[in-house]
């Protein structure tokens, strides 16, 4: 369908369905086996500390600002970018696309894990008894099995959002709603194991502050990563979920119920995986420090088949948890397709090609990560998909990035509005007091605090997102660069797959072909002036720019100005439905008539 006829717009029902949507993609498979982790790992309640205090000073700002930025903009990643920081900027939101699109490559793979498992455990082929270590190497050397568990893993989440907002909401309601049922029966069959001897002590260890630990800077920095990661900050799931909120919505206090949600599930799952190991493991730290995979998938299924009430209640134990698991991680999932799909539909391609295009890719790009270069540990006799690894090494902080370029894009318009107030006032020279009144908060006073939030923002937000995110974001990549430096064997060599080399070759490729293709791609189309197809006409030049058309979202009644904004002036960014404008000014200076083709067309 031409998207200048097909009429606006797509939009959640209401605060519940944005809440349930928006608390599915926050909630994946890192609140389960990457929390419960981390706390054995740095003190129990100990960690709880600087992972909570991360939650108000990182994720629930990011998620504010993600919220007004989509809200606005009525568009994706790249839209929001090319309209918040101006034309020539639309790449960072490509940026932010990508990697969690190419995070969704093998996030897939492990989607299909779940679910496998979770059949596995229907079939008691996780009973008491069982080798798990036999059970994983035989399922990860058998590619075809992990394929055909990855492709009903991408099939379910087309099919979640394949027909817009009101889909994607509906199905997150009930998966979310299925999973806080399953956590909590799983919680309370956790309690009874930790409660025969008496002890709870796996419940007093999560609850637990061992002051030693909060001098250890590594305790915090593993509390500031989980927080910036389990709420999805900073990866664009906010801003394009808010692409379909009502004109009314809230902002500030849906984004602190769903990252309060979010770390309540994580407590959750936590207090079931710590009192389940606590209650028949002789080292508990031991177990739950091995790594997300060994917890996951040869730990827990042991610790769950040990539980008491005989074999019935130990199959519920092990199948209710990898179902939970299951459902957590195809939320994420559908969050992930959808930032991608948002953006061709933002660009005039019809949601149905969007969806099956972007699943096609998935599917295909995540094939490396189900079957290719399978190794099997020495020491352990445990077979580790090193792709996949290789690939959450090289784009797991790629997403802090996405973070520090929304917070680019607020300094960028406070700076642009301090400006304006210089003339409006005939000020020329520049004056700190001046700037924090007119620049640093105008991003707060024009887009957050607008009227319908329920939760005031007050000057804390600006301190946060102009000090306090360049330092929390500064703190975890250099920690993480030491950290590589200080274990890794030979760090620099690019063939290392652990090491840094690799991390910043890929980052800078990436980065250099995403910037190369914004002139190009994102906010202009290459229209051939010869017979020639695409791309030969790319290669021999053939071909004139024009302005590539930009599909705001925007339900009825909630348009609201961008025109103040850096590309809010763009004519060429335009409300689904609405006309383009038959002609533009073309980097010469003449005016020349615009095709009105779709990026369809090039594909054509």
């Amino acid at each position: 369908m031409n998207p200048q006829s097909e009429p606006s717009s797509d939009q959640f029902s209401g605060r519940l369905g944005l809440i349930f949507a928006t608390i599915g993609a926050a909630i994946g498979t890192g609140n389960i086996w990457r929390f419960p982790r981390m706390v054995g790992a740095n003190g129990g309640g100990s960690f709880l500390v600087p992972w909570l205090l991360f939650l108000f000073l990182w994720s629930i700002p990011l998620i504010i600002a993600e919220f007004a930025l989509g809200k606005r903009s009525r568009t994706g990643t790249v839209g929001t970018f090319r309209i918040f920081a101006g034309r020539n900027f639309a790449w960072l939101g490509l940026w932010t696309a990508w990697i969690s699109t190419a995070i969704g490559f093998y996030y897939a793979v492990v989607t299909g894990w779940c679910l496998n498992y979770f059949q596995a455990a229907m079939r008691g082929g996780l009973a008491e008894g069982v080798d798990t270590i036999e059970v994983w190497n035989n399922f990860l050397q058998a590619p075809g099995q992990v394929i055909i568990f990855q492709a009903v893993a991408i099939l379910i989440t087309m099919a979640a959002i394949w027909r817009g907002a009101r889909a994607i909401e509906k199905a997150n309601v009930w998966l979310m709603t299925s999973l806080f049922v399953l956590l909590f029966v799983a919680l309370f069959l956790a309690f009874v194991m930790d409660f025969e001897d008496g002890t709870l002590d796996g419940f007093v260890f999560m609850f637990t502050i061992q002051p030693e630990y909060l001098m250890q800077p590594e305790t915090w920095i593993n509390g500031l990563s989980q927080s910036a990661w389990s709420c999805s900050a900073g990866m664009g799931m906010a801003i394009t979920y808010s692409v379909y909120m009502r004109k009314d919505e809230d902002t500030t206090l849906n984004a602190a119920t769903m990252c309060l949600a979010n770390n309540s599930v994580s407590i959750i799952a936590g207090l079931t995986v710590m009192m389940a190991v606590f209650a028949v493991v002789d080292d508990p730290l031991s177990a739950v420090g091995g790594g997300s995979s060994a917890i996951t998938f040869l730990v827990l299924p042991e610790v769950f088949a040990q539980a008491p009430g005989g074999p019935a209640t130990q199959l519920l134990m092990v199948a209710v948890f990898f179902l939970a698991l299951s459902f957590a991680a195809l939320t994420s999932m559908i969050s992930t397709v959808e930032l991608c799909v948002r953006n061709f539909v933002d660009h005039g391609v019809d949601r149905s090609q969007a969806v099956g295009f972007t699943g096609a890719a998935i599917f295909l790009f995540g094939l490396p990560s189900a079957g290719l270069w399978i190794l099997v540990d020495d020491s352990t006799g445990v077979a580790f998909p090193q792709f996949l690894e290789v690939q959450d090494h090289i784009w797991g902080y790629g997403l802090l990035f996405s973070g520090l370029f929304i917070a680019y894009s607020i300094w960028k318009y406070g700076w642009s509005r301090y400006k304006s107030w210089q003339e409006e006032n005939e000020v020329e020279d520049f004056d700190m007091g001046d700037y924090v009144e007119n620049g640093v908060s105008a991003f707060r006073d024009d887009f957050i605090n607008t009227g319908d939030n329920d939760w005031w923002i007050g000057r804390w937000w600006d301190v946060i997102m102009y000090i306090g995110f360049p330092a929390m974001f500064s703190i975890l990549i250099l920690s993480y660069f030491a950290d590589l430096l200080a274990t890794v064997h030979d760090p620099w060599n690019p063939s290392n797959p652990d090491g840094i080399a690799i991390i910043l070759l890929f980052w800078g490729v990436t980065a250099s072909i995403f910037f190369s293709l914004n002139k190009y791609v994102l906010v202009n189309r290459m229209v051939p002036t010869t017979d020639s197809r695409w791309p030969l006409y790319i290669f021999s030049r053939d071909f004139e720019l024009e302005p590539r058309p930009l599909f705001r979202n925007v339900p009825e009644g909630a348009d609201a100005s961008i025109d103040m904004l850096p590309g809010g002036d763009d004519p060429f960014v335009v409300q689904s439905g609405a006309e383009l404008p038959d002609s533009f000014v073309d980097e010469h200076g003449e005016i020349r008539s615009h095709s009105m083709a779709t990026v369809e067309a090039e594909f054509a």
